[in-house]
């Protein structure tokens, strides 16, 4: 009978359920053992307030019965007053320890066991917001806080599946090629060999792409800033296509406005944006088609325009184009002639490292439209 390994284990729905309850009483127990000493120490300090009061009010009756002469109307005065202050401060005191023990104390106590628990991984917590005041901003704050952790560990998450299925291809390759060669399956020629060559060229690319990528969202991407001519620069890149886009039987026009600025930015880094964009334009472009590559004027700066008449992108995909290992068929491989599934996510952060942003327009079966906004002229 096939077992699946423990960490494949789906719980069954009751245990979930069961689960959950758990987390809920460990909750509100941990919540109860901080309120717990909280509500101690505000009753020390308001009974501690409480005696001084009463003390102060025995010197004040003191002072005033030798003020008056002590005559039987004063002290009754005093008394009387006494009385009142000795048996209407302390009900005052309780009641307002009572009401700053509900307002200070209980949310105090819920942040710290909610930060208690996000301590211990739990990033489901959330402190609830009873009513408007500082606490409630502290607790809206705290809960925002929870979900962008909660947000960035799934995107960890994510990643590192990700990462580990596009090394799998490669590695699984190269390791049954070196074995089938060392056992004697295969000749060790240059048909063999080549073939495991490309593959560990094939990981080298996906690792200086993490590396790339990863620096870039770091603000840590080191840039050989200089001043670009945009129209010298997207000539490069239409001649440096101009093979390849022969080859699959398309027309690249390109354009240039005159007058462009000049912007400040890193040729190369740039040149691979552009590169990657007319890459997939001519990928994803039928014979036949045409693949157009314009600068233009744009408020402030420069704006790249690459276009292309091919399959376009559908609108549920559209929103997810720039994200990691992206791809609109996931069946397609690299050998099929689909990307990693990086490029798009370094363009962006390349354009964005640049001062920049890049977007997208995009139907299915009438093409897509990539738009890059630079400034001009800017300092980095």
């Amino acid at each position: 009978m096939h077992r699946h390994p423990p960490w494949m284990h789906r719980p069954h729905p009751g245990e979930l359920r069961h689960w959950r309850r758990s987390r809920r009483q460990d909750w509100r127990r941990s919540v109860r053992h901080k309120r717990g000493p909280l509500f101690i120490r505000f009753v020390g300090v308001f009974g501690l307030i409480v005696l001084l009061v009463l003390g102060g009010m025995a010197a004040l009756a003191f002072v005033l019965t030798r003020a008056f002469g002590g005559d039987g109307q004063t002290a009754a005065f005093v008394w009387v007053g006494g009385v009142i202050l000795a048996l209407g401060l302390p009900f005052l005191a309780i009641a307002f320890a009572v009401q700053a023990f509900r307002d200070i104390a209980v949310p105090l106590a819920d942040m710290m066991a909610a930060a208690d628990r996000v301590a211990e991984g739990d990033l489901s917590v959330r402190v609830e917001v009873k009513k408007q005041g500082q606490f409630s901003r502290l607790a809206d704050s705290f809960n925002r806080m929870v979900e962008e952790l909660a947000r960035a560990d799934k995107r960890r998450r994510n990643l590192t599946a990700d990462v580990a299925h596009e090394l799998r291809t490669p590695l699984h390759i190269i390791q049954g090629n070196l074995e089938g060669i060392l056992d004697d399956v295969y000749e060790p020629n240059t048909e063999h060999i080549g073939a495991t060559l490309e593959e560990t060229r094939a990981l080298a690319r996906l690792v200086e792409d993490l590396r790339t990528l990863s620096l870039a969202e770091a603000d840590q991407l080191a840039l050989a800033l200089e001043p670009v001519d945009v129209a010298e620069l997207i000539a490069d890149v239409a001649t440096s296509f101009s093979g390849q886009v022969e080859a699959a039987g398309l027309q690249l026009c390109v354009e240039a406005e005159d007058g462009l600025p000049s912007i400040i930015g890193d040729v190369g880094r740039l040149d691979q944006v552009l590169s990657n964009l007319i890459a997939n334009a001519v990928r994803h472009t039928p014979a036949g088609g045409t693949i157009a590559l314009r600068a233009q004027v744009a408020d402030g700066g420069v704006r790249i325009v690459v276009r292309d008449t091919g399959e376009g992108i559908s609108d549920e995909n559209l929103p997810y184009i720039f994200d990691r290992f992206w791809r609109g068929d996931r069946s397609r491989s690299r050998s099929s002639g689909a990307g990693s599934g990086l490029g798009l996510a370094i363009a962006r952060q390349l354009v964005q490292a640049h001062g920049g942003q890049i977007s997208v327009e995009s139907h299915l079966g009438q093409g897509t439209m990539f738009a890059i906004e630079l400034p001009a002229g800017r300092e980095l």
